[in-house]
């Protein structure tokens, strides 16, 4: 049995924080706050979802589909062929200055990211530059966790359905092409950068990888996916980060480029322009479509125009049961006040 000393003990203080003897505070719902805080809520939405509307509606995008389904779609040969490294051109002008800075994007449809299995293959731990990972996948990676017997590196689905189509952007000038600078640095989140994903601290990078294969799908390994930039190789490299981040929805567009440097930096100038495709990468097979977009961002992002509605319809239904509140009190309560 429990002394009465030992009881004491275990007590909580007696203060006014501990035994629950604060001062409470709790509102009054009465006619008079309730109403009028509806009116100045559904003001307050209305005013938001007209800024975000008309900020939206001055937002530039411009979405070609190359796909290639379409007999006379400048992309067909290449989505009915299995030539590989096939490049097509795709032409499209612009009457006046579409202003910068400008974000290239490639999308696609009925591409479901967000199946579970698909989300869940990959190996963290590989992709934080554990070296002990590299020779022991994730069963979750697989069926892309080994191939001939060699691990596989990055392991998992998603990595292995990396996006591969390329793009080079020209302007038209007299017959002659003039390169428009695609700037990849940054593209993807600060976070997977810097933190998340990780290169083993091996150097030369290759070394890590020894004993090890690329996935089934991919061209050439990961610390030689940018030849040009070494510090853009492995599981740091932007292009491969950006899509390792998977999207929500069955149709998407992930960040490719950036138009901000040199003539172009205030945005493309009005003219022709053609944009050269190699054509890597198969969507026929599932149904799926292939886009590019261009966009140029306000304060408020790119272009969605549903926040605005959104915004629009709360606070219209928020002014709208005011009234009818208003309506009910003046029948039904008035009278008891007299």
């Amino acid at each position: 049995m429990v002394n009465q000393e030992e009881e004491s003990a275990n007590r909580p203080d007696n203060t006014a924080f501990t035994q629950q003897r604060l001062p409470a505070w709790q509102p009054m719902l009465s006619a008079g706050i309730v109403i009028p805080g509806f009116v100045i809520i559904g003001l307050v939405f209305i005013g938001i979802g007209v800024a975000l509307f008309v900020t939206s509606r001055s937002i530039t995008v411009l979405e070609i589909d190359y796909t290639g389904v379409e007999k006379n779609s400048p992309c067909f040969q290449c989505s009915n062929t299995d030539v590989k490294n096939c490049v097509c051109k795709v032409e499209f002008s612009i009457d006046k200055l579409f202003e910068g800075p400008l974000f290239f994007y490639y999308g696609l449809s009925n591409y479901f990211q967000n199946y579970r299995k698909y989300g869940a293959s990959k190996d963290l731990s590989q992709l934080s530059g554990d070296l002990q990972n590299f020779n022991d996948p994730t069963d979750e990676c697989a069926p892309y966790a080994y191939d001939n017997k060699k691990p596989i590196v990055p392991c998992g689905a998603i990595a292995n359905s990396m996006f591969n189509d390329t793009f080079k952007l020209y302007q038209m000038i007299k017959g002659t092409k003039k390169p428009v600078t695609l700037d990849g640095k940054g593209i993807a989140w600060w976070t997977d950068y810097n933190v998340k994903f990780r290169n083993p601290s091996v150097t030369p990078l290759k070394n890590a990888f020894n004993g090890t294969t690329k996935p089934p799908y991919w061209p050439k390994p990961a610390y030689e996916l940018d030849p040009t930039d070494p510090a853009n190789n492995g599981f740091i490299n932007q292009d491969f980060l950006v899509w390792m981040r998977t999207a929500a929805l069955p149709n998407f567009r992930k960040l490719y480029r950036r138009i901000t440097e040199g003539d172009y930096a205030k945005g493309l100038p009005a003219g022709n322009y053609s944009l050269e495709v190699a054509y890597n990468y198969p969507v026929l097979g599932f149904g799926g479509r292939k886009t590019v977009v261009f966009s140029n961002v306000s304060w408020m992002g790119g272009k969605n125009e549903f926040l605005g509605i959104a915004y629009l319809v709360i606070g219209s239904l928020c002014v709208f049961m005011s009234i009818v509140m208003l309506i009910v009190y003046a029948k039904f309560k008035f009278p008891e006040d007299e």
